[in-house]
């Protein structure tokens, strides 16, 4: 890949709601490169960068512009060809992914994307891993909220961990200060959720394929915890959490095991909220949405009434600047396990764990500002780091990718904070 490429990055999507703020964060984080934006409206992309430039302060009216729709492979392949990246902020991922991961094969340039929906991310790997692997490029999907904290909070604590962790738990936790407004999440947000969640079942019959090899029987199981449960971290009520984070973790700890023998590690995620009410509020509104869901008028219903059916929490135009920097979130993990190592992962243990970690991963504006200046940091660490990241490429998990890279140290210096809370003897 040493053909000269106009570019180094380009933000694709760059007028929705997500490129728009990964357009603001790439002004510092990509201060030395050369980036451009691309989408289908050169008025509109004009737009966004006298909009951004004004509210940085900063004349973007250099930027390189590159005209691409999703419907249009040969401007996708044009697109792809003047960089050395596309971070693709075209959601939802499963409606128009899938064309620009193509496009970037063809041409050899790495892609990564803010994805969080598993039959995207996991039916993706199984039909492009090889493929990318054989032409040396990374196609790295869900490097934003929350698949980064998640994954990279779980590599985090492994490294902080002196021994072998056997399970991890997450809680995440967010917090609004000053008054709460409505549609703090954007349209788009939402009907991925639609799409994802309307599609579970594909997701059974792609792990079938993509992970036909048998993972070690781990012990002792990590069982999931009721529903509704009060977790330890300050007793608040829990419920699972819904998104991929999971999935991507797993996959992160198959990629390990595949390749450096590591013994997996067993991982369950949850979601804290403030109180009982606001709890069972959202238990009500989830069984809504599962239940709308899986009819094709359920579906349309969700989609074109959204304010409705959330209760005023999703909107088209998205939180405002002000509700988003007033936005706090918290990864909390446990990790538990034993401070000796075995010889092999097939190996089993004859104690119980006798060692447990906490460790948290915070920061400002989860769903678009920490989202985008992860996404942004995932395209950088891919140009400059391409030597601490593992075999010649292939589609990956953020975790799986950065393990060895400096994306948290970057991370941390921009916005995140990556802690080890306590670690004791059990």
């Amino acid at each position: 890949m040493n053909m000269a490429r106009k570019l180094d990055v380009i933000i694709f999507g760059a007028t929705g709601f997500t490129g728009k703020y990964a357009v603001l964060e790439s002004i510092k984080l990509l201060a030395n490169m050369k980036w451009g934006i691309a989408g289908r409206s050169q008025n509109k992309l004009q737009d966004i960068l006298k909009e951004i430039g004004d509210k940085a302060k900063t004349d973007l009216s250099h930027v390189p512009i590159v005209l691409a729709d999703v419907n249009n492979q040969d401007s996708l392949l044009n697109m792809a060809r003047d960089c050395r990246v596309v971070v693709n902020c075209c959601g939802p991922y499963r409606l128009y992914g899938e064309p620009v991961l193509k496009a970037c094969l063809a041409e050899r340039t790495h892609h990564v994307d803010v994805s969080g929906e598993p039959q995207f991310l996991e039916g993706m790997q199984l039909k492009y891993h090889e493929a990318a692997k054989e032409k040396g490029i990374y196609l790295i999907s869900a490097c934003g909220f929350d698949s980064i904290p998640a994954d990279m909070g779980t590599v985090f604590l492994e490294q902080q961990f002196d021994g072998v962790v056997n399970s991890v738990e997450s809680y995440i936790v967010s917090k609004q200060k000053g008054r709460r407004e409505l549609g703090a999440i954007h349209y788009g947000t939402w009907a991925s959720a639609v799409h994802a969640i309307a599609n579970m079942n594909e997701v059974g019959e792609i792990r079938r394929k993509l992970f036909a090899k048998k993972m070690p029987d781990v012990r002792p199981k990590l069982t999931e915890r009721p529903a509704l449960h009060r977790s330890e971290n300050g007793n608040k009520w829990s419920l699972p959490f819904q998104g991929a984070d999971r999935s991507c973790v797993a996959r992160t700890q198959r990629f390990f095991f595949e390749t450096e023998n590591k013994r997996p590690l067993q991982m369950r995620a949850y979601i804290s909220f403030g109180g009982l009410a606001e709890a069972l509020a959202v238990s009500f509104v989830g069984a809504i949405f599962w239940m709308m869901v899986k009819t094709n008028f359920g579906r349309q219903m969700l989609l074109n009434h959204p304010k409705v059916f959330s209760f005023g929490m999703v909107s088209h135009e998205g939180p405002s600047d002000e509700a988003m920097n007033n936005t706090h979130f918290a990864l909390y993990f446990e990790g538990k396990g034993w401070d000796e190592k075995l010889a092999s992962p097939e190996d089993k243990y004859t104690t119980p764990p006798n060692k447990v970690i906490r460790t948290k991963v915070a920061g400002t504006n989860p769903g678009y500002g920490a989202t985008c200046v992860a996404l942004v940091l995932c395209a950088r660490t891919i140009l400059q780091e391409g030597d601490s990241m593992p075999g010649s490429g292939g589609y990956l998990t953020p975790g799986a990718a950065f393990a060895k890279t400096n994306l948290i140290k970057e991370l941390c210096q921009n916005g995140f904070e990556f802690e080890v809370l306590s670690t004791a003897k059990l």
